[in-house]
C-alpha cells in the first residue's frame, strides 16, 4: 500500500488539493480500516512495474448517504446500495491516455451496485471529466476541513 500512498501525495500536491507529507501520512494510515470496509475493491494500472492509477471504493448500503450532505439524493439513488468511489487517481504524466477511464470500467463493470457516487471538488480538473463521463451532480458536501465538494452519481451496469 506504500505505492499507492505514494501515487496519492503526487496527485494530490497539485492545486486545488495541495496537500502535503502530513495528508498523505493520514491516507496511508487509514488505507487498512478503508480495505476492511464491506465490498472494498481496489483496481489498479501499472506500466513497466510502476504504479500509474488506481480506483477503490466500498459498498454504501441502502438509505446511507454522505455524512455531510447538504440534501438529500433522489429516493432511487438514497434506497439502493451504491458503490462510493473513494479515490480515482492517475499519475500527471499519464492523464489523457485512457488509464482512468480503463480504471472506473474495470471497477464498476462487475459491481451489484444499480448505482455508483463520488465526491469531487468544484475545481479540480477531474470534475470536468467526470460530467463527460455521464455522472451527474445530485448535491454537495463539505469535507471535514471546510471544503465543498460536489456529489455525483452514475448508473452502473448492474442498473442497465
Amino acid at each position: 500500500m506504500n505505492a499507492l500512498a505514494d501515487l496519492y501525495g503526487i496527485v494530490y500536491a497539485e492545486p486545488p488539493y495541495e496537500e502535503g507529507p502530513e495528508e498523505v501520512a493520514g491516507f496511508r494510515n487509514g488505507l487498512p480500516e478503508e480495505a476492511r470496509r464491506p465490498g472494498f475493491t481496489l483496481i489498479t494500472a501499472h506500466d513497466q512495474g510502476v504504479l500509474v492509477g488506481a480506483a477503490y471504493g466500498w459498498t454504501m448500503g441502502s438509505g446511507r448517504w454522505w455524512s455531510r450532505a447538504g440534501q438529500d439524493p433522489p429516493a432511487d439513488v438514497r434506497e439502493v446500495d451504491k458503490f462510493a468511489v473513494m479515490e480515482w487517481i492517475v499519475r500527471p504524466e499519464q492523464r489523457g491516455r485512457g488509464v482512468g477511464a480503463e480504471l472506473m470500467r474495470r471497477l464498476l463493470d462487475a459491481r451489484p451496485e444499480p448505482v455508483a457516487t463520488l465526491a469531487s471538488n468544484p475545481r479540480s480538473a477531474a470534475r470536468t471529466i467526470y460530467a463527460r463521463a455521464g455522472w451527474v451532480q445530485v448535491g454537495d458536501t463539505a469535507t471535514a476541513w471546510g471544503a465543498r465538494m460536489d456529489l455525483l452519481v452514475l448508473r452502473t451496469s448492474a442498473e442497465r
